[in-house]
């Protein structure tokens, strides 16, 4: 109980009780995402529009390495040593769960490598571990898709490395498309994603995946979606909708697919 010299004081600060009730019983108690990022991440911002208002994000990054956007990049990111450092950095809030956010890093080194990564993370100590290109084999598992297009920023080898991880998961990459940048891939605007994202369409591939965390999508996938109709898988999306998953709370967001995967329906992922 807060006691005022000033009667004045004290009835202004009961009014204020009063008349904002329960606002002063908070904040939301909160559950929390380690999320284990490349050094050159700039969505931070996207990411936070994936999650609930009860659910907090706790980044850390891997090292500063001067190599532009490539294989090794990829390789330097995904460094076992590196990430597991970059996992210590934020157990101490008690994260439920911890994502490596990187597409390239968690698929260049193929689906073995993928679960290497997840074990790196479980072996520092959190209670479970999802990584980007984990949980697209995840949801198109979810989904029993097998042809798909795929859109990448990334050079031409980096992009065959996504492909031939898709294959070692029974996926057929029917059609491709990227833009080739070393750097400055979250600058790319929404008009040139989607222009490559509609190029990509095939009528043959089942749903298209847009890889690279630092790709900004958000706004894109349900206006594409609806033109596409088909499903529209993106980095974070996917990355957040695996946390929340093991988390058992409802993914938030646009996209059609994880309505279906919450549901259990078994109709195509996204309306007509």
């Amino acid at each position: 109980m807060v006691t005022f010299r000033d009667p004045e004081k004290a009835q202004r600060w009961e009014d204020t009780i009063a008349e904002l009730g329960s606002a002063f019983t908070g904040p939301v108690a909160q559950r929390g995402i380690g999320v284990i990022a490349p050094f050159d991440l700039a969505l931070e911002r996207e990411l936070w529009r994936w999650a609930p208002i009860d659910v907090s994000l706790h980044l850390a990054r891997t090292p500063y390495e001067p190599v532009p956007v490539s294989l090794d990049m990829a390789r330097l990111v995904s460094d076992s040593e590196h990430v597991a450092a970059a996992t210590r950095d934020v157990l101490h809030v008690e994260p439920e769960v911890v994502a490596y956010l990187c597409s390239s890093g968690s698929f260049v080194n193929g689906v073995d490598g993928e679960r290497r990564l997840r074990e790196a993370i479980c072996a520092v100590g959190p209670p479970d571990a999802v990584t980007t290109s984990g949980a697209l084999a995840e949801v198109l598992r979810r989904l029993d898709l097998r042809r798909i297009a795929v859109i990448t920023p990334y050079v031409e080898d980096l992009t065959t490395k996504l492909h031939e991880f898709l294959a070692e998961l029974g996926v057929e990459t029917v059609a491709s498309e990227h833009l080739g940048l070393g750097g400055g891939i979250w600058k790319v605007c929404y008009r040139t994603i989607a222009e490559h994202i509609l190029r990509a369409d095939r009528p043959e591939a089942e749903a298209i995946f847009v890889s690279c965390t630092n790709l900004p999508t958000y706004d894109l996938i349900e206006p594409l979606e609806k033109v596409l109709r088909k499903p529209l898988l993106t980095a974070n999306q996917l990355t957040m909708w695996a946390c929340l998953e093991r988390m058992e709370l409802p993914m938030v967001g646009p996209g059609g697919w994880h309505r279906t995967i919450a549901t259990g329906a078994s109709a195509s992922p996204v309306a007509p």
